[in-house]
């Protein structure tokens, strides 16, 4: 069963913005993309670094140490260095409240 874990009011994180939610699980990064939230897990599969803090080219965000992509949407390793996907968080809007969903 998954318990959701409170990100920001909907209006605090607007089209094309971001946010790292630090979790009991792990660091979590969840963008909007033109209204739709999607979460993935904040660690590239090339090398363990952050991606948060990477560009984002539409539904992707590019590794900044090694310029692996990645899907936002589906969290699928696109291109080298990275070979495997990253894992990705179910996301819902309650009361105006955005929430990522993690296993308990």
């Amino acid at each position: 069963m998954a318990a959701w874990i409170d990100v920001a009011k909907e209006s605090e994180l607007p089209p094309g913005g971001r946010k790292v939610i630090n979790t009991p699980y792990c660091e979590i990064a969840v963008f909007n993309l033109g209204g739709e939230y999607f979460a993935i897990e904040d660690i590239c599969t090339h090398d363990g670094g952050e991606l948060a803090s990477g560009e984002c080219d539409g539904d992707q965000i590019i590794c900044p140490r090694h310029g692996a992509r990645f899907c936002i949407r589906n969290g699928k390793a696109l291109t080298p260095p990275a070979y495997e996907d990253i894992d990705t968080f179910p996301v819902r809007i309650e009361s105006g409240m955005i929430q990522v969903g993690v296993d308990d």
